[in-house]
């Protein structure tokens, strides 16, 4: 028992330099226990340890008016690296996004696969060769347009992914830990990340694509609110009496979009509504929407928002997301 909880305490005192050192880039060891409130013979020890893992690297010497000159220590950043994968349309056609980043938020790859339809192996054959390239990736992070309900993809868009047991079977093939979000989920995160949109904020994001029925994410102080199986969000299903596979002339859309904002609103009272379409102009949404609330009486006013960059909003949060999966475990006593 004593020497488990000696293992705990020095995991904890591993993660704590990990943290600072990632936060701050360089530091001495004296800087190091100053700022972690080790002492210098405990950071002697981890920092030894992190150098032999390869997390930390010797960098520049710093001279000394008196003592030794004191030796720089430098967080590897690419020791641990994230493979972010995103499903996505893009300009009428499916693709395929695959990135690897790196624990400073540094896009190291960049690609993309357009696919006509999703072929599984393919996509495996695709991670095994990323990963061929980038042996340090130590997490896989993939966003679909769809959930998961017990590690079966239930509800998608696109028919080739469903009852795909998609985290067991990358996590068996690859033996790496995979993380699995919903796209507007993915995207109305990384919405909310870039503009710090975190404290008492209800921010959600509503995905209208050209070839697929909408999808909406709710993010509530900067945490995603996925409801019971992870089904918040499937506005597909609002008894609106919509057949989401035709195609609305302008007027119609508008009118739809019109009355998804006022049930979302009745509801969840948001701070903002973010409307992710590309063919689709602010000012003509915007005046729709006057019109709308002149015959609607509606209990408050969120700020409507339309973005064109849902793919951008999809990769940032994809690539936040996974790289949570990266940071080590917080543990605390008390």
């Amino acid at each position: 028992m004593e020497k488990a909880s000696s293992n705990l305490m020095k995991e904890i005192n591993l993660n704590n330099v990990r943290r600072v050192m990632k936060q701050i880039g360089t530091a001495t060891k004296p800087q190091l226990a100053a700022m972690t409130g080790l002492s210098v013979v405990t950071i002697n020890s981890l920092v030894k340890e992190l150098l032999d893992f390869g997390e930390l690297l010797e960098d520049i010497t710093i001279p000394s008016t008196g003592g030794r000159p004191a030796l720089t220590y430098r967080f590897n950043y690419d020791f641990s690296l994230a493979l972010v994968i995103h499903v996505n349309e893009k300009q009428g056609s499916d693709v395929v996004f695959a990135s690897v980043v790196n624990l400073q938020e540094e896009i190291l790859m960049r690609e993309e696969h357009v696919i006509q339809v999703f072929d599984i192996s393919r996509f495996y054959g695709m991670i095994d060769e990323i990963l061929s390239r980038f042996p340090s990736i130590k997490a896989i992070g993939i966003g679909i347009p769809g959930q998961s309900v017990n590690g079966k993809i239930a509800v998608t868009s696109h028919d080739e992914l469903k009852d795909i047991r998609l985290i067991e079977e990358v996590q068996t093939k690859f033996g790496l830990p995979v993380f699995l979000e919903n796209d507007v989920n993915a995207a109305i995160s990384g919405y909310s990340y870039r503009e710090q949109l975190h404290v008492n904020q209800i921010v959600l994001g509503v995905y209208f694509p050209e070839k697929y029925p909408p999808g909406m994410g709710i993010c509530l102080d900067g945490k995603i609110v996925k409801g019971k199986n992870g089904m918040a969000g499937e506005i597909k299903f609002l008894p609106m009496d919509i057949d989401w596979k035709n195609r609305f002339d302008s007027e119609e859309f508008l009118e739809i979009v019109c009355k998804v904002i006022q049930t979302l609103n009745a509801v969840l009272a948001p701070d903002q509504i973010v409307i992710y379409r590309e063919n689709l102009e602010e000012s003509a949404l915007l005046r729709s929407w006057e019109i709308y609330l002149s015959n609607h009486n509606i209990p408050s006013y969120p700020e409507i928002i339309l973005s064109k960059s849902f793919y951008e909003d999809f990769e940032e949060g994809m690539k936040w997301l996974t790289l949570q999966e990266l940071e080590p475990t917080t543990l605390n006593f008390k």
